[in-house]
């Protein structure tokens, strides 16, 4: 979906497909088909943009055959669906049984991680349309905090690599290609704060942060500080995924406990946190947060479990779409948009509680579709406005 900003820019809206796994191309074409269309047929939309993940095998099969891209780009336009940006944070086997710490490997560190980026990036600009010469990839923010410091460093040497690639790149193909580090809970670059550093050390402007506004919630940071902070540093929003994260006001109330439990699930790793007067406390996982004592209970609980952005999670919950709200009128309702590429990644769908999740193809594109609709909305309301 394009929107025309007031300053006569144009403002990409996605939907991210990791809520649709699938390792291999066959499985990608197969997605256009079975989800992507029909989200945009629901919408009554002629073109409908999708934030592409595309894992390591599909990736490589498209690098390495021209006419395999040609023919993904050819699909992409006979069904009405375009893409200017990759979500190049998972590698593989996103949509196994159980996730968890697997989505951080390879990292910055391992030189597999920046030899799939590049396939990223050369694969993004045989898919940008024709009238887009700027495309975006999120990638994970460096490493999992265990890194050593001799792995940071080589994370960071990787990324000044990517740089020099991404300039080539552009000369060659005239596409500006930009990667964006998402910062995440737990990770060596947990907040925007913590990407300040590594970010103005690179000091390239195709290297720059994708801000999920689930992270930055569940991290308890506030929007306007984050975002001043970038722009004081110079550091680029390349993207934004628009994200909720799950909110726990009471966390010391026994049926918010019990609310709380119904969202600890096998598959995905979902940090949470809260805030104290001594600093950000939290665990690795909900479930280390529920069952025991290891969080103060005396604050609200945030979790990193990306919720529907139009379906708060019923009382004692709810979501964190007050900040994606705050957020989003800073990144693009100022008199010059902050980021031109948002990405609605509700990637949780299967891993909600069993009375919430879709049960079928028609109740998963209703869902999206509606969370797209809401982030319409909500731009239209900034004043853009929405383009054909």
């Amino acid at each position: 979906m394009r929107f025309r900003h007031p300053d006569g820019s144009t403002v990409h809206l996605a939907y991210c497909t990791n809520v649709h796994p699938a390792e291999t191309l066959d499985g990608v074409l197969a997605q256009l088909r079975d989800h992507c269309e029909p989200v945009r047929r629901r919408l009554g939309r002629d073109r409908l943009g999708i934030g592409l993940w595309l894992a390591r095998d599909a990736a490589r099969a498209l690098e390495g055959d021209p006419s395999a891209l040609r023919a993904l780009r050819t699909e992409l336009d006979r069904r009405g669906l375009e893409v200017v940006t990759l979500n190049g944070f998972p590698y593989e086997g996103f949509g196994a049984e159980q996730v968890k710490y697997r989505v951080y490997r390879p990292d910055w560190a391992d030189p597999e991680r920046l030899d799939h980026t590049t396939a990223l990036a050369r694969v993004l600009a045989g898919l940008l349309p024709d009238d887009v010469t700027e495309g975006s990839i999120s990638t994970l923010p460096l490493a999992w905090r265990t890194a050593a410091d001799d792995e940071r460093a080589a994370a960071r040497a990787a990324l000044v690599t990517l740089g020099e690639r991404l300039d080539a790149l552009a000369e060659l193909t005239g596409r500006s290609l930009r990667v964006g580090l998402e910062p995440e809970p737990g990770c060596v670059v947990e907040t925007t704060g913590d990407a300040l550093a590594p970010l103005t050390a690179i000091d390239h402007p195709r290297i720059g942060i994708c801000v999920d506004t689930c992270h930055l919630a569940t991290s308890f940071e506030d929007p306007h500080t984050a975002l001043d902070a970038l722009a004081r540093a110079g550091v680029p929003v390349v993207k934004s995924q628009l994200s909720a994260a799950l909110h726990a006001e009471q966390p010391h109330l026994p049926e918010v406990r019990e609310a709380l439990a119904a969202f600890d699930e096998p598959r995905f790793l979902h940090q949470t946190r809260t805030s104290t007067a001594a600093g950000l406390r939290g665990t690795d996982d909900l479930g280390e947060a529920v069952e025991g004592d290891a969080l103060p209970d005396g604050a609200p609980w945030r979790s990193h479990f990306h919720v529907p952005l139009h379906a708060a999670p019923a009382a004692p919950l709810t979501s964190t779409l007050p900040v994606l709200k705050t957020a989003l009128t800073r990144l693009v309702g100022g008199p010059h948009p902050l980021t031109r590429h948002l990405e609605v990644e509700t990637y949780t769908w299967q891993a909600l509680p069993p009375e919430l999740r879709p049960h079928t193809r028609a109740q998963l594109a209703d869902g999206i579709a509606a969370e797209l609709t809401l982030a319409r909305d909500l731009l239209t309301d900034l004043g853009l406005k929405e383009l054909p």
